[in-house]
């Protein structure tokens, strides 16, 4: 009954009795993307050469428009570069220039380490203090906040607490690394202004696969950044004596960007595009809310959200040892997270994950528990 099952064909399985519960962390490989990255290699660069600079100039804007649909947000509004942490970093450094009256910028304590390691290093380098919570935002330059809690697939309410911010006057990043490819953002529709977010886990980019930057168009004339590179340079070529920046979103550019890995989260993006986000986002919910009632049938303590709309994609077992659970998992060819200190990290890739593999997962598990 499962209208995406079809689906994971389009994903290399070489042994089908692995369990792979690990899709928010790295998703499966694309057929796709084994062809084309080969067709790249051996037409483009072995064939053409530098020729082939001719089209993959404008491949980081290229497929972000391909994702801007995904997350809500427009063409030209999205542009496909670099990490999450170096993308992160460019925004909450332009956003707070757009803020120098105020010192504050805000962060949840319990956030994704790179996040929070950004907004320190930004706050020491320009003298600003961090604030651990969002309670109060009339002082706070900039927040940065995960969509997705990383650990209990907890969503946060976007459009209600970017309202909440644009009236205290605060700028918000969103990081949208365990959101993007699962959930149906609707980042315009929400007010959000500025987003990051990885390609390697829900979008099936492939490991280490470029990140993506999303600013409105309204502030991509205004907002800038702290890393000045010849890809965001107005006249690239000219070879000039000075940096004038782009006023579109190839501003957040940087220097010359990675073609193959580029390659890999074209391909994986595309696949979910041609899906639709809409039917993902609804099996997410499905399978999710499956190994939620798996949970209870089996005792098994979840501080995974129970309402659908408040949930990622990925189900979070907490038990005090959740360390050695996961080695013996492994041993047994379930293939999950851990996440410090108690949980047990069950990721469901609505294109690759089935519900067999949810109850086979969640089963085994309980029997190690028992």
């Amino acid at each position: 009954a499962d209208p995406l099952a079809s689906w994971r064909d389009q994903f290399v399985i070489p042994d089908p009795s692995v369990v792979y519960l690990d899709g928010n962390s790295l998703g499966r490989t694309p057929r796709r993307t084994i062809h084309r990255i080969h067709e790249v290699l051996s037409d483009e660069w072995a064939t053409d050469l530098i020729r082939s600079w001719g089209h993959w100039i404008d491949l980081p804007q290229r497929v972000g428009d391909q994702l801007a649909p995904l997350i809500g947000a427009e063409p030209g509004e999205v542009a496909v570069h670099d990490s999450t942490t170096v993308n992160l970093y460019q925004l909450v450094h332009g956003a707070a220039a757009l803020r120098p009256d105020r010192g504050v910028l805000a962060i949840d304590e319990h956030d994704f380490p790179s996040d929070r390691y950004v907004v320190d290093g930004i706050a020491g380098a320009t003298g600003r203090t961090v604030r651990h919570g969002f309670d109060r935002l009339d002082d706070v330059a900039v927040v940065v906040r995960s969509v997705v809690d990383y650990r209990t697939a907890e969503v946060v309410d976007v459009a209600a607490e970017q309202a909440r911010a644009d009236a205290a006057g605060a700028l918000v990043v969103w990081d949208l690394s365990h959101a993007a490819g699962v959930l149906a953002i609707r980042l315009r529709d929400a007010g959000a202004r500025l987003a990051v977010g990885c390609t390697y886990k829900f979008l099936n980019g492939g490991p280490g696969s470029p990140a993506f930057t999303f600013v409105a168009e309204e502030l991509q004339g205004t907002i800038g950044q702290p890393i000045w590179g010849w890809f965001s340079q107005r006249d690239q070529f000219a070879m000039g004596p000075t940096y004038e920046p782009r006023d579109d979103i190839a501003r957040m550019l940087i220097g010359t960007p990675s073609i193959l890995a580029l390659t890999g989260a074209e391909c994986g993006i595309s696949l979910s595009a041609d899906a639709g986000i809409e039917a993902i986002a609804a099996k997410a919910r499905a399978l999710t809310g499956y190994g939620i009632e798996l949970c209870d049938h089996f005792g098994l303590v979840t501080c995974t959200p129970r309402d659908a709309a408040r949930r990622g994609g990925h189900v979070s077992v907490v038990h005090p040892d959740a360390r050695a659970l996961t080695a013996a998992l492994i041993e047994r060819n379930v293939i999950h997270d851990f996440r410090e200190p108690d949980i047990v990290r069950l990721g469901m890739s609505p294109l690759t994950t089935r519900f067999v593999d949810v109850h086979d997962g969640i089963t085994t598990l309980a029997g190690l528990i028992a």
